[in-house]
């Protein structure tokens, strides 16, 4: 195997014409230059350097050696300049996926913040509702995964093999038409709202407003579901049916025709920063989760 150090004498021995030349430059032994290219020319198997009372020239395949080396050294030095930047935050790249509310809410200030710090690096953003986020994650389309479960103990054992930032907990909350007969109430029971058409949004939200449902004594009518939150506030102001939103994502928009309210037995979810063990130690996505964690807090 040839090692970028013997590689480094080589091209010294070369340009300088000796030894004790290479040696001086290098700040070296003469005698750990002659140790050093032996192993060389050991590890290449054939000799490199003529050797002689008046002189030393190098062999064709010495030539060889040498040509080749300044691209080698030349590459080694640009990777290390680089590494060394990415360890030192100067430059470095984050691909983050996030559920929508949380694009919305958490991302902008984490990313303002993180660029502000460290200029240099770069964030891309994807939009994905966990599973999927988190298949990305293990599939390795991401580095950083911003994720929520239901419940205290919703789903325990699926992020086992990850690490987890825990963000916040976000409560849900119900949208009402504001003309609905609970809208001015200050909480209002999920048995209250059994004959109520409802607005579902993705499947892990669905389920959760169904088991909510169930466990207040009905099953929920569910005449229509988006994913998109602007459409399901205008569907209940429209007077449509009602709905269960999570506090986040009404931070980000504005209800028209629609009131928000307290739900009892309250709902519950838990947001958290996911990313692989190996990538926690990427300075830039633990840069990324610190910046998530601040935002949060806020």
């Amino acid at each position: 195997m040839i090692e970028a150090r013997h590689l480094r004498v080589l091209r010294a021995v070369a340009s300088t014409g000796s030894f004790s030349a290479a040696a001086r430059e290098l700040g070296c032994t003469q005698p750990a230059v002659s140790q050093q290219m032996k192993v060389l020319e050991a590890s290449v198997g054939t000799t490199l350097l003529i050797r002689t009372s008046r002189a030393m020239r190098l062999t064709q395949a010495g030539e060889v050696l040498v040509r080749h080396a300044t691209g080698i050294l030349s590459g080694l030095t640009a990777a290390e300049e680089e590494v060394a930047a990415i360890a030192g935050l100067r430059a470095g790249r984050v691909r983050l996926v996030s559920f929508p509310s949380g694009s919305s809410t958490l991302v902008p200030a984490a990313l303002a913040a993180l660029r502000a710090a460290h200029p240099g690096t770069r964030v891309s953003l994807v939009d994905a509702e966990p599973p999927r986020s988190v298949e990305m994650l293990r599939d390795g389309d991401c580095d950083v995964a911003l994720a929520f479960r239901y419940g205290s103990n919703g789903g325990a054992g699926e992020w086992d093999d990850l690490v987890v930032r825990p963000l916040l907990t976000d409560r849900l909350v119900g949208l009402l038409p504001e003309g609905h007969r609970l809208a001015g109430a200050d909480a209002v029971s999920i048995a209250d709202l059994a004959d109520e058409s409802w607005i579902a949004g993705c499947p892990r939200c669905r389920h959760q407003l169904v088991e909510a449902c169930e466990n207040a004594g009905f099953t929920p009518r569910i005449d229509f579901a988006t994913d998109d939150y602007p459409a399901v506030i205008g569907l209940v102001g429209a007077g449509l049916g009602v709905a269960f939103l999570p506090e986040l994502a009404m931070e980000s928009v504005l209800p028209k025709a629609a009131r928000t309210v307290t739900v009892e037995p309250a709902v519950r979810r838990e947001i958290v920063a996911l990313t692989l063990p190996d990538l926690a130690r990427v300075p830039a996505v633990a840069a990324t989760l610190d910046q998530l964690e601040r935002a949060a807090s806020r």
